[in-house]
């Protein structure tokens, strides 16, 4: 009788391993979104200008006030007083984003310091001295219980680069080791992150990818600027896979081969949250009337749209109004990515289909989730039908019911 259960009993797991997926090790309620918030959207203009006020907490799981920066004596240095303090008539944006909490109790709500304008010297500078990162440890946590943050997110861009040193990469994990040390010494649990390059020619000079994932809850891998003006021919923002026809080089610049390089590196599936643009790359086509698709030469950035006002890039938000002034849009069914063009102007871009792939992606590889970057270049407004289309992809599919629509091109 015994024999028989134990046969029933193998039998059942091997007819249960066969049927489960091989990387599903999260479920709903594990999976995070995390939204990062850009405070200097508020001084956008017109239909682009963002406030607090404007964000939905239910659609987060965690939200990210982009950004603080930090002082030459270790100390976490507030970079718009006007904006994030309520002196002299300021805006009062850290209590305003903290009080999201009363709207969604489990929302965790967390301060990023960093940030490509941060540079990387003083990082590097701060990361040698371990007294000094003692004090940084301490001076976090007090900046924390001050304004009523949950946590910390650290974007350092990047270690070993951009006048860093090449003690950067044990540094680095040093620093976040201090961090946990201290953080794990409050009875509040404070949450603690970092932003990192995805790619393996970036990621593997910056970081002993083991070692760093020991110390952070999650990590937000920033799979996306895989492609830009920089090119000097059209390539999509954050492809997911790569296309036949790139080279070697070429084909490590997409969410997959990023994520899998970390993966591979001893990172947990469970911690790696994929990072996913709401906003798209663009482009000036060198020849529109001969050669307008992917790999098309082009001789610069597209034109800043109305709200970003930044050559070379344009908010999701910025991309549905010209796509309904009669952008024609494609989607490479290879790279599971749209691409929109008019004329000489050229956009390659993530949308709700594109989303949707990341998302069964996620789950497929067991992913600890989806963080955006960032939640004003969504259609926040609902300007072109549902207000933050994008986002919502995100959280119905990660966290909801995962009932799925998206743009039919056909």
């Amino acid at each position: 009788m015994e024999e028989s259960k134990s046969l029933l009993k193998k039998s059942l797991d091997f007819v249960q391993g066969c049927c489960s997926p091989k990387h599903e090790m999260t479920t709903a309620n594990d999976r995070k979104v995390i939204c990062y918030y850009g405070s200097w959207s508020v001084y956008r203009p017109g239909l682009g200008k963002f406030d607090i006020s404007h964000i939905d907490a239910s659609l987060c799981t965690h939200l990210i006030y982009a950004f603080a920066g930090l002082g030459e004596s270790g100390e976490v240095k507030i970079l718009d007083p006007w904006n994030d303090l309520p002196d002299g008539g300021g805006k009062d944006g850290y209590r305003k984003f903290n009080a999201l909490r009363k709207d969604n109790p489990e929302l965790k709500t967390m301060i990023g310091m960093g940030g490509w304008n941060e540079g990387s010297s003083k990082y590097s500078s701060l990361a040698t001295n371990e007294t000094m990162r003692e004090k940084f440890a301490d001076n976090v946590v007090e900046f924390l219980k001050k304004y009523g943050f949950n946590g910390f997110d650290l974007d350092w861009e990047y270690p070993c680069q951009r006048g860093g040193s090449p003690c950067d990469k044990e540094n680095f994990v040093q620093l976040l080791k201090t961090l946990r040390k201290r953080f794990d010494r409050e009875s509040e649990q404070l949450v603690l992150s970092a932003a990192v390059a995805s790619a393996e020619m970036s990621a593997s000079k910056s970081y002993d990818i083991r070692a760093v994932c020991e110390s952070l809850d999650f990590v937000n891998v920033m799979c996306y600027d895989l492609h830009g003006s920089w090119d000097k021919k059209t390539g999509v923002n954050a492809p997911l896979y790569p296309g036949t026809w790139e080279t070697d080089y070429e084909k490590k610049l997409n969410v997959d081969s990023c994520i899998q390089f970390w993966l591979s590196q001893g990172a947990p599936a469970e911690k790696l949250v994929l990072g996913v643009p709401f906003y798209g790359r663009g482009f000036t086509l060198a020849n529109a009337s001969q050669s307008s698709g992917i790999g098309a030469p082009a001789y610069s950035g597209s034109e800043p749209g109305p709200y970003t006002r930044e050559a070379g890039m344009l908010g999701y938000n910025e991309i549905l109004e010209d796509i309904a002034k009669g952008w024609q849009v494609h989607f490479q069914e290879e790279q599971k990515v749209p691409y929109a063009v008019h004329g000489n102007q050229w956009v390659g871009y993530d949308d709700e289909r594109s989303l949707k792939d990341k998302t069964d992606y996620i789950k497929k590889h067991g992913l600890g989730g989806a963080m955006a970057w960032s939640i004003e270049t969504d259609d926040f407004l609902g300007t072109a039908g549902k207000k933050y289309p994008l986002l919502n992809v995100l959280h119905r599919e990660l966290r909801g019911d995962g009932a799925t629509y998206y743009t039919d091109y056909n």
